[in-house]
């Protein structure tokens, strides 16, 4: 019997087939015009349900999965550096497909498409919502009709975000490794990112200069803000001259977070070039994945969450790089009409007021052509 068995190492989350996610944190985009890739600021912390099943609600240890913090606003993108074989992905916003608008689905779909191609989609950062583009992913509360499942099915239920993986099927599978095989040419010195990584160099690594340190010239963290790694009891030690983290309490109603959608900004979202056949029925893995509130997030843990994200004017001010990505022989995506009239979560919280310096041509750079305990799944 296959393992559908969903670990974290580290921060990155592995489903079954060599899938590998990781929730980075970024800045947020006005939401008027179209923009370049924004950087990355660091992952979010991850930790699993399962080991907080008396501080957390009811419902959350019935789905159980995995669970982040994140601020009001806070925008984020997911990595798939270190995907290993060739797989399709689903990836939902409360259980509503965030490349093709439609429900959550137990299989892969075409027409429309309803998952990404790994290797070959490096990064999601948002709904697929127009020609070459996407509205980026921003945390908000559920309960003003703001998020994606809100605008889409008019009820918002489930909130977080949704992964499942699918691997090839058994023939294609071994014959993808037998051409792998065949091929004989040892991996590129590289990247932990692993096959398909789209970067020079490993994420989060200003020394190295790939895709995870802008200082060096990447797409990814160019300011690591991560909380700091738990002890052994599960918290993480407070920062120097910090006050103590707060202890522990019980369980109670956890005010619920789901993704709406901020500005656009240019990415293509990779159509299949695979017979939908190639793909395996039946799901290697699934993770449901719980979006905490930092206040939440320190009484469930213990842990402080990360910082508050940096401002982006000082970020663009500073000189520091913003990207572009294409591959020319990929194709995108065509949108859907249901992600397509998503709104901005501006038009519920009211006007973004936070200072915005759009990057000078200089700074935006071209991309490309230029373990730990089993996660718990349950009821979702």
């Amino acid at each position: 019997m296959a393992d559908t068995t969903v670990r974290i190492d580290g921060n990155t989350l592995r489903l079954p087939g060599g899938v590998a996610v990781r929730f980075i944190r970024t800045l947020r985009l006005p939401e008027t015009g179209t923009h370049p890739l924004p950087p990355g600021l660091g992952e979010f912390p991850v930790r699993r349900v399962a080991d907080y099943a008396d501080r957390v609600p009811e419902a959350w240890r019935a789905r159980g999965g995995v669970m982040l913090p994140v601020y009001l606003r806070e925008a984020m993108w997911l990595s798939f550096a270190g995907t290993s074989e060739p797989a399709a992905l689903q990836v939902g916003v409360g259980k509503v497909c965030a490349v093709s608008g439609r429900p959550w689905s137990d299989r892969p779909a075409r027409g429309p498409q309803n998952y990404v191609v790994l290797p070959r989609q490096p990064w999601l950062d948002g709904i697929n919502s127009g020609t070459g583009t996407v509205r980026q992913f921003v945390a908000v509360p559920l309960g003003l009709g703001a998020t994606v499942e809100g605008q889409v099915t008019g009820e918002e239920v489930w909130g977080g975000v949704q992964l499942q993986s699918f691997p090839l099927n058994d023939r294609e599978l071994a014959r993808w490794r037998e051409e792998e095989r065949r091929r004989q040419v040892p991996p590129a010195p590289a990247p932990p990112g692993g096959y398909g990584a789209a970067m020079p160099a490993a994420f989060g690594s200003p020394a190295a200069g790939g895709y995870g340190a802008p200082a060096a010239g990447g797409y990814g963290a160019a300011m690591p803000m991560a909380a700091p790694a738990p002890s052994a009891t599960g918290a993480a030690p407070p920062a120097p001259g910090a006050a103590p983290a707060a202890p522990a309490s019980a369980p109670r109603a956890a005010a619920a977070m789901g993704l709406g959608v901020g500005g656009s900004m240019r990415q293509e979202v990779y159509q299949d070039d695979r017979p939908l056949s190639d793909w395996s029925e039946q799901p290697a893995g699934r993770v449901f994945v719980h979006l905490v509130t930092p206040p939440e997030w320190r009484r469930i843990t213990g842990e402080a969450a990360p910082p508050s994200p940096v401002d982006r004017a000082a970020y663009t001010s500073a000189g520091l790089p913003w990207f572009d990505y294409y591959d020319e022989e990929a194709e995108d995506l065509a949108p859907t009409d249901a992600l397509q009239c998503v709104k901005p979560v501006g038009d519920w919280l009211g006007d973004d007021h936070e200072p915005w310096q759009p990057p000078t041509p200089g700074q935006t750079q071209q991309l490309k052509d230029a373990p730990g305990k089993p996660v718990e799944d349950g009821d979702w």
